[in-house]
């Protein structure tokens, strides 16, 4: 028998193309991030998410008629079939968020007026809707799980201001709305990451989009890929005072041990996102309780530099931003996904536009020639 030309394994497909896109580009080389095009400093802090969105999606800015009616259709659809808040309800306590997300993302498939349709006209409705619920349903499981009741989305607030407004159930102020803003977008889309590969592979065989939204979030649910921003948050809460950072980290990287939020798979230097979330962070340290955590970030950050020559990603400053918008670190992977979902239905949406199903090979390692043994003659 003729055997397969050996070739060296490609482990976790690193470096293979695995399709073209036009929707962002990871310099990693360089350490630089463009949305269609856009550096990513074009953008932030710049536009709003709604018009991230609409940038992702349609493939252009929107003029000021078209945000106008975009940023309503989100807002509209921020609510949710009460069937999905009684799931909410009936989760045993300590549910994990990420499994209770991707659980009521699923059911949604079954309420939706589109349902297993994926014409252009239903995917545009269903995108707005799903990016508008999955919000919803993160600010639900919060207030849930503080004993109040759900909120609805208000028509005079964007979708920044109003997930601030649904999940803490009061008005945020303006800098809490810009900073939140600013991290729903440098957190919508990465390349093909390993959700947004998954939501393509679901969606190549016309599973429909709920499918691939709750494959992503399946996927994001894996440490590997999310809750590094949360690990980031148990580090900081670790270390009792600027002083302590020292010793720490020393202890950590003489163990081994992986020092979170440092360290890119596709950076080799500085990721973009991270010096937007420092700014922010450094804006932030007014806050009761945040100077510190600022000023053991920079310590840690300084101390991984010089003695390893790793730069922060974008996790490690978040950390520290969720915290000082008063998120708990248990619902940092969740505002994630709530992001990311922006990117999803744009890799989705352009899957679908030129869709083959996504069926790579493999290079088979096995042996040849086994010879078949009954039942009552093996050992």
């Amino acid at each position: 028998m003729a055997t397969q030309k050996k070739s060296p394994p490609v482990r976790g497909l690193e470096g293979v193309v695995a399709g073209d896109t036009e929707i962002s580009y990871v310099d990693g080389d360089n350490g630089e991030l463009y949305y269609r095009g856009y550096h990513l400093d074009e953008l932030a802090g710049k536009v709003s998410y709604e018009e991230l969105v609409y940038l992702l999606w349609y493939g252009k800015l929107p003029n000021k008629k078209e945000l106008e009616a975009f940023a309503s259709f989100l807002t509209n659809n921020m609510k949710l079939p009460p069937e999905i808040v009684e799931i909410i309800q009936l989760a045993p306590p300590r549910t994990n968020l990420m499994t209770l997300l991707r659980t009521c993302q699923s059911a949604l498939g079954m309420f939706d007026p589109d349902g297993g349709k994926i014409s252009e006209e239903a995917n545009n409705r269903k995108s707005v809707r799903i990016l508008a619920q999955n919000a919803a349903i993160v600010a639900a499981i919060h207030r849930l799980e503080v004993g109040e009741k759900v909120l609805s989305p208000s028509a005079k607030m964007g979708f920044a201001e109003n997930f601030l407004y649904m999940f803490f159930g009061r008005k945020p102020n303006k800098l809490d709305v810009q900073v939140f803003d600013c991290l729903l977008v440098l957190h919508a889309d990465h390349g093909l990451a390993a959700s947004s590969f998954a939501a393509r592979v679901t969606v190549s065989t016309l599973a429909g989009m709920h499918s691939a939204i709750t494959t992503a979030l399946a996927t994001l649910k894996g440490r590997l890929h999310g809750g590094a921003n949360t690990r980031v948050m148990q580090m900081l809460e670790e270390i009792d005072s600027p002083t302590s950072v020292k010793k720490y980290i020393s202890t950590m990287l003489s163990d081994g041990k992986k020092v979170m939020g440092f360290g890119h798979r596709m950076y080799k230097v500085e990721d973009p996102r991270s010096r937007h979330l420092r700014k922010y962070s450094q804006k932030l340290v007014s806050r009761p309780g945040v100077a510190n955590l600022y000023e053991i970030s920079q310590r840690i950050e300084k101390q991984v530099m010089q003695e390893k020559g790793i730069f922060p990603n974008i996790d490690f400053y978040s950390a520290t931003v969720q915290h000082a918008l008063g998120i708990p670190k248990e619902y940092f992977t969740c505002i994630f996904a709530v992001a990311r979902t922006a990117g999803w239905i744009a890799h989705i949406r352009e899957q679908f536009a030129d869709n083959r199903l996504i069926r790579p090979t493999s290079r088979y390692i096995g042996g040849y020639g086994n010879k078949f043994v009954p039942i009552d003659k093996r050992e």
